[in-house]
């Protein structure tokens, strides 16, 4: 349709050691949010590991798909239409955090908030889900019944109509679309 474009969330489980951990507390599949602006992945942005042998050494980060963390990883994928305005919003929301990237981290304290069921909010900190969430909110029809704060990977589909488009290994995922831009945005490098 004119005037919408598609954003992707992806929830992944790495099978890292801590994502056990997550996922011991969690009970839920998948523990590690992202949103993508495209349809193959190549644009995927979140807040986790900076290096893939330290998880405590994190920040935003533009996600390889390709890369040994996500090697072994299962995935659900979920696609929403959102209207031109707020994808644009949802970008430049990004395209901001990317260009002071090195002024935030990771919000490793925000998510013991989760556990107690109180917010724990720092400046220029998010963890994964928190920071999708806030991405995401940029958006004037999508709300969550929660502080943004407390928000994890699963709570982030009940905030709009999200359909499932693919669940399995994320190394299998192919979308059917050709491998180019769906957009006229350019890349954000980081």
């Amino acid at each position: 349709m004119v005037g919408e474009k598609k954003i992707y969330l992806l929830l992944t489980d790495t099978g890292t050691a801590f994502t056990r951990l997550i996922k011991s507390y969690t009970k839920k599949p998948y523990n590690h949010a992202s949103i993508a602006f495209d349809p193959n992945l190549e644009e995927v942005y979140s807040f986790g590991r900076k290096t893939p042998r330290n998880p405590f050494i994190g920040g935003f980060v533009r996600e390889d798909i390709n890369s040994v963390l996500f090697k072994r990883a299962d995935c659900a994928i979920y696609s929403l239409t959102v209207s031109d305005e707020d994808y644009q919003k949802m970008n430049r929301f990004i395209q901001l955090i990317a260009e002071n990237k090195d002024l935030y981290r990771y919000n490793l304290i925000g998510l013991l908030g989760v556990v107690v069921k109180k917010p724990i909010k720092r400046k220029n900190a998010f963890f994964c889900s928190q920071f999708v969430g806030s991405v995401l909110k940029e958006s004037e029809n999508i709300n969550f019944e929660k502080d943004v704060a407390l928000i994890q990977p699963n709570d982030l589909l009940r905030s709009a109509n999200f359909e499932l488009i693919y669940e399995g290994r994320l190394v299998e995922y192919q979308h059917d679309m050709p491998k180019e831009r769906v957009h006229s945005y350019p890349v954000i490098s980081i």
